[in-house]
């Protein structure tokens, strides 16, 4: 894998083929848990973990894996990873694993982690498979950290609470309160449908970029001097 290659496989996992901006894919856990940021980045990491290690798998075992059997193949290695993840919370992180529920086994149905899986990891090799894996996981995780921010934020008036529950007794005093001690919730936001308007404002942040920068380059590209060219004739003229 090269500069370009690589340079390219991280700019479409953060940005342009965001599999929650753009692609869309794992609205119910992302709307779901995103109320507190420690929820939202304790889904967020999983996710990535599980992305980046079934990538890796995939890709190591792609010759051999039929595609009579590719599909079923594929969901028992992501089923597996996100057991081996729900352990690993249930050991050290028990507390923000009951909170987190039903949607960190939901990971296993993500369509985020068995379409790059299915679309990416099984053509490419080991290296460009796994980084795929972590910008993708990567891009879900921020768009996860900001959702939950902005709602525990404006909805709480609070940001990194209860962050103990991920980081241990050292994370307890992280809380901060922008608003003072006397902010009046807004239950709507906390709420998953707040989530739906949350997040409708961040893909509109995102699409008003997007158009910014394309009209950017669109005057870049008019500025721009015209060469003209020199035609080189050969031959008699008659």
């Amino acid at each position: 894998m090269n500069l370009e290659q690589s340079k390219e496989i991280g700019v479409q996992g953060l940005w342009k083929n965001n599999p929650a901006l753009v692609q869309m894919l794992g609205l119910c856990p992302l709307l779901a848990v995103t109320g507190t940021v420690v929820n939202a980045l304790g889904l967020g990491l999983v996710t990535l973990m599980v992305l980046v290690a079934s990538n890796s798998i995939v890709s190591l075992i792609r010759h051999q894996v039929s595609d009579a059997v590719r599909l079923p193949a594929f969901v028992m290695i992501i089923a597996s990873l996100v057991t081996c993840a729900e352990l690993l919370m249930q050991a050290f992180t028990f507390e923000l694993y009951q909170i987190l529920g039903i949607f960190i086994p939901l990971i296993v149905t993500n369509c985020a982690i068995l379409g790059r899986a299915d679309g990416f990891a099984r053509k490419n090799s080991l290296l460009p498979s796994a980084w795929d894996g972590f910008v993708m996981g990567l891009g879900f995780l921020l768009v996860l950290v900001v959702l939950g921010g902005l709602r525990e934020l404006f909805g709480a008036g609070t940001l990194f609470a209860r962050m103990d529950l991920l980081f241990g007794p050292a994370a307890a005093g992280w809380e901060i309160k922008p608003f003072g001690d006397n902010y009046q919730q807004v239950l709507f936001l906390i709420l998953p449908p707040g989530a739906f308007i949350v997040m409708g404002f961040i893909i509109a942040g995102k699409n008003w970029v997007d158009d910014k920068l394309a009209m950017r380059a669109q005057r870049a590209k008019a500025m721009q001097p015209k060469v003209s060219k020199r035609v080189r004739v050969t031959g008699n003229l008659s």
